[in-house]
């Protein structure tokens, strides 16, 4: 049934519902079972891998917002579009339960009144007056915030414990680009240090923070002489109301936060700190199982908690000229699966937990190197033995069972790139793979394809390489022996390694794959070394040579393929390679294929 479409000026609602629903208490129960109608702020999806979804509900009676949660069987109003933001709803009962002290309201029954075109009134929040105590957060930044002073014009660093006069506070949640004369009222999560830039534009300096209520979490930058002024009034784990900044659409690639939105701080902007911050979580974390990895893409921001089993020593090692710094952790879950987290730099230096510890990580980035991995950024956090649910859970698992468990890793150990299996979710054809873009610009990079080898280019199919274990770097003749320039040794004889370049094809067309050494051994079934010695150096007979590469042709397999676009010659191309390969099992095949005719065509 369709319902009106309104303006706020045509709404009326419940006076006084929030006040009401606050002050119930055993004698007054019956108050739950009255109607009362509100305006519907926002709307969050609470995920909770492997259980129902439940809806989080933040609605106004014109003066103030309260948030509850929608009971699940109320879902489909949700799921259908019925009720949205700004929706007019009538609550026919709600139920309160008591969590870590305090009350949880639960909508067990509504009816869709009308739609709104904006919100009615300017609500405010009602907050609590209790303090609460800050957490222990470490920011995973890889510099030391330079000490700035600074005189705030615009802004105010004096401490309240109420809301600044005349200003409408907003949950973060509800923020937008539509909003003016909002107030927010948020804890700082992470904090960057003060940073330089440098573009043809000019240089500058910039610095952000993450700011978190109980409804959501948003990135704030403020830049220049604004950052000067600013960047001594946040400190981490310390609450703010901020007022006056402008809302824009967020740039993803450099925020670890969900949010659509983020602040930039203006020399308008004004900060006070706030007191009273029993209403503001400490830290909002929305934890993934590490068995569950393998369902989020590459380059995805997720948290994790997890028992640390294993601390790698600190290594360095030079990339694009660059001297790195790198300490690998190994976590594990009572999902008795384990992860490989790469910490860098000064963080992964100064990293002092023990094994055996409980660590948190927010926003740290999901990779595909090796099956599954994780490395920390400059914006991720890092808690050990955080004061969570969820910590006390898996530490008195690890404590019964855990300590002993066999665990499965998401993290091959050979350390080779791509997915532990073939994921016909991505497959493609030749030809949807070439139309598909993948590798350009704002597209997936990566994909799966099942092809038939029909030619493989054997004049520059192997190196030289060292034979140092883990090197694999190429090697000159120098003499009578092979010199490494990396290990600065000279060996007698080279480790030779396959350079795989094949022309592949389907029922849609052929495309060239490119592979490395284990990509070369698994299509011809030889190791490069035998290979080589197929070759008759001294007549220069390569019938054997060429009768052994002739064997790796018209195999067919399964491939994991990352795209990648290159210049040649001023010219871009797309490079396709290889990152995983699967000889054909003809039982899962046939299994997919049945699988495949029973779906929906």
């Amino acid at each position: 049934m369709e319902v009106p479409v309104m303006e706020p000026s045509q709404v009326s609602l419940t006076k006084n519902t929030v006040q009401t629903l606050l002050s119930i208490d055993n004698s007054t129960e019956h108050l739950l079972d009255q109607e009362y109608t509100v305006q519907v702020l926002s709307l969050k999806l609470v995920s909770n891998a492997g259980q129902i979804d439940r809806y989080r509900v933040i609605f106004s009676d014109g003066d103030y917002y309260i948030q509850a949660m929608l009971a699940t069987q109320l879902n489909e109003f949700i799921v259908n579009q019925s009720v949205t933001k700004n929706s007019i709803i009538r609550l026919s009962k709600l139920s309160v339960n008591q969590s870590q002290g305090k009350r949880l309201y639960i909508i067990m029954g509504l009816e869709v009144l009308a739609s709104c075109s904006d919100r009615v009134g300017s609500p405010q929040n009602v907050n609590s007056s209790t303090p609460a105590t800050t957490p222990a957060v470490t920011s995973l930044n890889t510099t030391t915030p330079p000490q700035v002073q600074a005189n705030p014009v615009a802004s105010s660093s004096t401490s309240h414990s109420s809301a600044p006069k005349n200003s409408s506070i907003f949950p973060i949640e509800a923020l937008s680009p539509y909003q003016n004369n909002w107030t927010i009222k948020a804890r700082v999560t992470q904090k960057s240090d003060l940073r330089t830039y440098s573009n043809p534009r000019g240089e500058g300096k910039f610095f952000n923070v993450n700011l978190l209520d109980e409804t959501g979490e948003i990135r704030a930058t403020a830049w220049n002489a604004v950052a000067d002024e600013l960047f001594p009034l946040f400190e981490l784990g310390k609450a703010y109301w901020v007022s006056k900044a402008r809302v824009n659409l967020a740039k993803k690639k450099f925020s670890n936060l969900s949010n659509d939105y983020e602040l930039t701080l203006e020399k308008t902007t004004e900060v006070e700190e706030c007191k009273d911050v029993n209403d503001i979580p400490k830290i909002n974390y929305n934890f993934v199982k590490i068995s569950d990895l393998s369902s989020h893409p590459k380059d995805a921001i997720i948290d994790v908690i997890a028992v640390l089993s294993q601390v790698s020593d600190v290594t360095t090692f030079t990339a694009r000229s660059k001297e790195m710094t790198k300490r690998e952790l190994t976590l594990v879950d009572e999902s008795e699966q384990s992860v490989r987290l790469t910490l860098w730099g000064s963080t992964a230096e100064s990293f002092s937990a023990s094994e055996g510890s409980i660590v948190a990580f927010k926003g740290v980035k999901v990779g595909d190197f090796g099956g599954r991995s994780l490395s920390a950024m400059g914006s991720s956090l890092m808690t050990v033995d955080p004061q969570e649910e969820a910590s006390y859970l898996l530490a008195g698992w690890y404590k019964d069972a855990g300590q002993n468990a066999e665990f499965k890793s998401q993290t091959n150990a050979s350390g080779g790139s791509g997915p532990s299996s073939f994921d016909r979710s991505q497959y493609h054809t030749v030809l949807s793979a070439k139309n598909a873009g993948y590798g350009q610009p704002g597209n997936p990079d990566a994909f799966s394809s099942r092809a038939t080898v029909m030619h493989i280019r054997d004049n520059t199919m192997m190196y030289p390489a060292c034979s140092q274990p883990g090197c694999n770097k190429k090697v000159v003749q120098d003499g009578d022996g092979w010199r490494c320039e990396k290990c600065q040794k000279t060996q007698e004889e080279p480790q030779w390694r396959y350079v795989c370049a094949m022309a592949v094809a389907d029922h849609s067309g052929q495309i060239w794959y490119q592979g490395f050494n284990d990509v070369g051994e698994m299509v011809l079934g030889i190791t490069a070394n035998e290979l080589y010695g197929l070759k008759d150096v001294v007549t220069g007979d390569e019938t054997a040579w060429k009768a052994a590469i002739a064997q790796g042709v018209g195999k067919t397999f399964n491939f994991a393929i990352k795209a990648k676009i290159d210049s040649f010659n001023d010219t871009e191309r797309t490079r396709y390679a290889v990152t995983k390969m699967w000889p054909l099992n003809y039982q899962d095949e046939a299994k997919a294929l049945r699988d495949r005719l029973k779906g929906p065509w």
